[in-house]
C-alpha cells in the first residue's frame, strides 16, 4: 500500500550523472529550510556537478496561521501547494517534515526517499521545572496537537491545554512570555534547529507516543522523473524507511489524518520490527495502546493488524467521535 520507490541500487548514473539543475522546494520557516539544507547537501554530496535551486512556497498552513490544526480540514495544509507545484513541474523535488505528509499522495508523485530519521520522541519545554511531573496543578500546557493532548490529559488530567500555532520561534516566545506555562514540542525540530537546551525533558514512548513519522523527512517527485532513482540511492534509510512505511499504514487503517488523537512508534532491530500504537480520547480518559512484533519484512501488514485490533477494542468509537 505504501512504498519508497522500489528500484534497484547501484546503477543510478547510467540514469543520472549529476550534471543537471534540481530545484528544490520548501516551506519557508526556519526548520523545513534546515531540513531542505540537509537534503541538499546529501544529493551534492553524491553528485557534486548538480546545480541546486531552493525554492519557497507558501501553503495553506503559512497563509492562515489562525485557523487551529485541529480542524478536519487541516489535512494536507502543510504539503499542497509543494505537490502541486511539484505536478506542474516548477519544482523537482519537495521536501516534507514526514508527519505532516497524508497518508496518501497526489496521483502522479511518490514518497521516493526516507532519510534516517532524527529523535521521534516528544519533549516537554518549561522555563520553571525539569519535568512534566513538577508542574503544579492547573497549569497551562501549549499544544497545537490533540494527540499530545490526549495522553498529557491521561498522565496529568489536572492540567490545562491552550491551542496553540505557529513555527517553533513562534511557540518558544509564548513560553518565554508566560502565555503557557510550558510546551510540548517534537525533538526532532528542535535538534534540527539547534535548540537542544531548550528541552526540560525529553518524554520516553512509555510516556507519549508520537505522532506517525515523526522525526522522518520525506522526499517527493515526480513518479515518472528518471532521477527518482538516483535520490533514492543518495538519501533512502532502509532501517527507517521500513519503520515510518509501517507507521504510515496503521494510520492509514486507522483511517486518521495529522489532526487525529492516534501515535504510533515502530522500530527496527535485528530484522524485527516493534510496533506501539494507541487510540484516544481527546480528554484522555481512555486509552487503548497495544503493541506488535513481526518480521521486519511484515512490518507494514503487522501495522495493519495492530490497527485492526485497536479498532476492535474500541478505537473505532473513539475516532468516530472526532467526526
Amino acid at each position: 500500500m505504501h512504498s519508497v520507490c522500489n528500484r534497484e541500487s547501484g546503477i543510478e548514473n547510467q540514469e543520472y550523472t549529476g550534471n543537471s539543475m534540481i530545484i528544490l522546494g520548501t516551506r519557508g520557516s526556519a526548520l523545513a529550510l534546515t531540513q531542505t539544507e540537509y537534503i541538499k547537501a546529501r544529493i551534492l554530496k553524491a553528485f557534486p556537478d548538480t546545480e541546486i535551486e531552493v525554492q519557497i512556497i507558501k501553503t495553506s498552513a503559512d497563509k492562515d496561521i489562525t485557523t487551529s490544526i485541529r480542524s478536519g480540514s487541516a489535512v494536507g495544509v502543510f504539503v499542497k501547494e509543494l505537490e502541486q507545484a511539484l505536478l506542474a513541474g516548477k519544482i523537482d523535488i519537495a521536501v516534507h517534515s514526514m508527519k505532516d505528509v497524508p497518508t496518501k499522495v497526489a496521483s502522479g508523485l511518490e514518497i521516493v526517499a526516507i532519510p534516517e530519521r532524527e529523535d521521534a520522541r516528544d519533549a516537554f519545554l518549561s522555563n520553571a521545572v525539569k519535568s512534566l511531573a513538577e508542574l503544579p496543578a492547573g497549569a497551562v500546557v501549549g499544544t497545537g496537537s490533540v494527540r499530545r493532548q490526549a495522553q498529557l490529559f491521561a498522565i496529568r488530567p489536572d492540567l490545562k491545554v491552550r491551542d496553540i500555532r505557529g513555527n517553533i520561534d513562534t511557540r518558544l516566545k509564548k513560553l518565554s512570555d508566560g502565555a503557557v506555562d510550558a510546551l510540548i514540542l517534537a525533538c526532532a525540530g528542535l535538534n534540527r534547529l539547534g535548540y537542544q537546551n531548550r528541552i526540560s525533558a525529553p518524554l520516553d514512548f512509555e510516556q507519549m507516543l508520537p505522532a506517525p513519522g515523526q522525526g522522518a523527512l520525506a522526499v517527493e517527485m515526480r513518479a515518472e522523473d528518471a532521477r527518482a532513482r538516483a535520490v533514492e540511492a543518495a538519501l533512502n534509510h532502509p532501517p527507517t524507511a521500513v519503520a515510518v512505511l509501517a507507521e504510515r499504514s496503521f494510520l492509514h487503517r486507522m483511517g486518521g489524518g495529522c489532526n487525529v488523537p492516534v501515535a504510533v512508534h515502530a522500530s527496527l532491530k535485528d530484522n524485527r520490527v516493534r510496533i506501539e500504537g494507541l487510540a484516544a480520547s481527546p480528554d484522555g480518559k481512555r486509552i487503548i495502546r497495544e503493541s506488535i512484533e513481526q518480521a521486519g519484512e511484515s512490518a507494514q501488514e503487522a501495522a495493519i493488524s495492530l490497527a485492526e485490533r485497536i479498532l476492535a477494542m474500541g478505537g473505532s468509537e473513539i475516532l468516530a467521535g472526532m467526526a
